[in-house]
């Protein structure tokens, strides 16, 4: 069996919650740094992901999985002792993937409006729409999340889970495109610092920025694209 490859995507791509789930995980995998939009719309890695779009995970069996949802559902499922996820058919894991969904469509999706109006020439007064759209999108998803989370230590209770890692790596975005003060959103707030002092995040921070890391859990270090996709 090889060894798993996430290829993940910079800057800011949601699959930095892939990597911290990685490293939660702790067994053996490689990376595979894709810069956004340019090479993750080329031809070599369109032959893993035709939608060009990252995170993809090579599983250790050679098979290619998109998605986060899916990608983290996949990892969650060889974490069941640490409990990262659950069995299938409990009610813990009704509850992660009901987390998992509000976190890859509302939470995720509030943010599309202002990735968009970054990312593509418009009109002054088109963009302005977009923003607004998309900061009170923003502010509605942190505003339900909020409630969810009450104050529970964690997403979904006492145990982390890779609902966490998916939360920090959309979450920063608020940051990254100046759009919500997290401070309004005391208990998102909490969880967020917690995370930021993980190792793992920390890890995962510094693979994205190209900086030394310390990996706590089972990285096996960086393979080029060319190298890591699979055989034709």
């Amino acid at each position: 069996m090889m060894k798993p490859i996430l290829f993940y995507g910079v800057p800011s791509g949601c699959s930095f919650g892939s990597i911290v789930a990685l490293e939660w995980l702790g067994r053996p995998y490689r990376l595979c740094r894709v810069e956004m939009p340019g090479e993750a719309g080329s031809d070599a890695y369109r032959r893993i992901n035709p939608l060009a779009e990252t995170p993809t995970l090579l599983t250790a069996g050679g098979e290619t999985l998109s998605e986060s949802m899916a990608i983290l559902n996949h990892i969650a499922a060889q974490g069941l002792e640490a409990q990262l996820g659950y069995p299938q058919g409990s009610p813990d894991f009704d509850r992660l993937n009901q987390m998992l969904a509000f976190l890859n469509t509302t939470f995720f999706g509030a943010f599309a409006p202002l990735w968009h109006a970054l990312e593509h020439e418009m009109r002054d007064a088109e963009k302005q729409v977009l923003l607004d759209y998309g900061r009170e999108a923003v502010a509605k998803a942190h505003r339900q999340l909020e409630m969810m989370l009450a104050d529970r230590p964690w997403l979904l209770g006492a145990q982390r889970s890779v609902a966490d890692a998916y939360f920090i790596g959309i979450a920063r975005w608020a940051e990254y495109l100046q759009v919500v003060d997290r401070s309004d959103y005391p208990n998102l707030q909490r969880l967020y610092n917690k995370l930021e002092q993980d190792p793992a995040v920390i890890f995962a921070h510094a693979i994205e920025q190209q900086r030394p890391v310390v990996g706590g859990g089972g990285f096996a270090g960086e393979v080029p694209l060319a190298e890591a996709l699979p055989a034709r």
